[in-house]
């Protein structure tokens, strides 16, 4: 039995003007026309601002390629997913009959996606203020832990793991040229994976930093269309 959405909201600290819209948030695309998908879209991109924010004032001295990944670290299918969890959210979602059947309830896909629909329900029912606030009440553990070091794996390991848990095929590195003097060589190498349809040349003195250079760009690609 789906558990109903005011005790869900109260556990939360919630309370809506228009209850409807946090019956939307929690209501998937296999139970209803009305679902959260267009409320998933809003929040994933206020849920990106809020957190961006907070970063860049918590790390005054951080580039923005390590603000990024710090980010990615914390807004992330995983993340959230984690977080709905902790609230026992799968308990309150609409799902249609075949998704109640395949344990819908309990995927992260789900879960994460309806975080953010409730993101954006919120600030449609009471602005950005209130948004924000709950927001980094929601992510407070998650932001006491970042650190400098958070996801600061290689780049070549950090795409590795990131190909993996999509089930997709290894990134692909290849020798593009190599020249120079022999001791001042300079490698290019190519990446190139399977969600991407750009080829990625990265440079280096050796050929392990030409790779890491390459999947680099690949990252930063990824982060750029939203993937990562």
């Amino acid at each position: 039995m789906i558990k109903k959405p005011e005790v869900l909201s109260k556990k939360l600290g919630l309370v809506f003007n228009d209850p409807q819209l946090f019956v939307r948030a929690l209501t998937h695309r296999s139970a209803s026309s009305r679902n959260n998908e267009r409320l998933e879209f809003l929040g994933d991109a206020i849920l990106g601002f809020v957190i961006a924010e907070q970063l860049y004032h918590l790390f005054p001295t951080a580039p923005e390629g390590v603000l990024s990944r710090l980010r990615a670290s914390l807004v992330n299918q995983r993340s959230l997913a984690e977080l709905a969890r902790q609230h026992n959210l799968g308990d309150y979602l609409l799902l249609g009959t075949g998704e109640l059947k395949s344990g819908g309830f309990r995927r992260d896909s789900i879960l994460s996606d309806a975080v953010e629909a409730i993101i954006a329900a919120l600030y449609q029912d009471q602005g950005m203020p209130a948004c924000q606030k709950w927001v980094i009440e929601l992510f407070a553990e998650k932001l006491k832990n970042s650190s400098l070091n958070t996801g600061q794996k290689d780049p070549k390991t950090r795409l590795q793991e990131f190909m993996q848990a999509k089930q997709l095929d290894l990134p692909q590195y290849d020798l593009v040229t190599m020249s120079g003097l022999a001791h001042e060589q300079t490698f290019k190498v190519q990446c190139k994976i399977s969600l991407l349809p750009a080829v990625c040349i990265g440079a280096g003195v050796t050929r392990k930093g030409a790779e890491q250079a390459a999947a680099e760009i690949i990252l930063e690609l990824l982060l750029k269309e939203n993937i990562l």
